[in-house]
């Protein structure tokens, strides 16, 4: 499976947005990661599809944008018009998962679905023919800048097994260590808040995710 690195947005400074996203376009990140808080879900709030839409004029990487959200089906057409090039959000959500999926689908977006640290891999299993990504959270959702949860890699591998060609993503605590371990439990597609936007050299940075993540 190709390694992606898909930087996350909430670890970027937000004074400079333009200019941190030049350095994703620069370091050759594969995609942009657009963590979206309802303060509901999870209990932060961050930004919303203006800011997204805002983003989309000055970037030519592909938005991963990720709902933290209660209920991500009355917003999908939304982000969808504010240039999300993939939508994922959370099954413990309140939205029913088949409409929710069926509606990024509909609109030319790739669909995504997540799972939290307590939530049993098979809970995607009835979706994955419609899906393009499954995110496997390795942190609690909500916050930036949380530890590795190493104990998420048997969903990781499990679900490798099942799916060789699915993109399957990790987010939370990601760094040039813990890369290697997602990376062989099956993980190819590497959220990365703090390690690349917290680096004096963030293409570096990327660079050395993506080797690491195959070794």
């Amino acid at each position: 499976m190709e390694i992606k690195i898909s930087p996350s947005m909430l670890a970027c400074d937000f004074a400079n947005i333009q200019k941190e996203l030049e350095k994703c376009e620069k370091g050759k990140a594969d995609l942009i990661h657009l963590d979206v808080m309802d303060g509901h879900f999870v209990p932060n709030i961050s930004f919303g599809a203006p800011v997204i839409a805002a983003m989309k004029k000055v970037c030519t990487v592909p938005f991963d944008v990720h709902l933290m959200m209660t209920n991500p089906l009355d917003y999908i057409q939304d982000f969808a018009d504010a240039g999300a090039d993939m939508i994922t959000f959370h099954i413990e959500c309140d939205s029913d998962t088949q409409q929710t999926i069926d509606k990024i689908v509909s609109l030319g977006v790739k669909a995504g679905l997540a799972v939290k640290p307590k939530t049993d891999i098979e809970a995607v299993y009835p979706y994955l023919d419609k899906l393009s990504m499954v995110l496997v959270m390795t942190v609690e959702p909500g916050f930036g800048g949380q530890s590795f949860m190493a104990d998420m890699m048997p969903k990781v591998e499990k679900l490798r097994k099942k799916c060789p060609d699915l993109d399957i993503q990790v987010d939370g605590g990601i760094n040039p260590q813990t890369v290697q371990t997602a990376g062989k439990a099956g993980a190819n597609v590497i959220v990365a808040g703090s390690a690349v936007f917290k680096s004096d050299d963030p293409a570096a940075t990327i660079k050395t995710l993506k080797e690491n993540a195959v070794k």
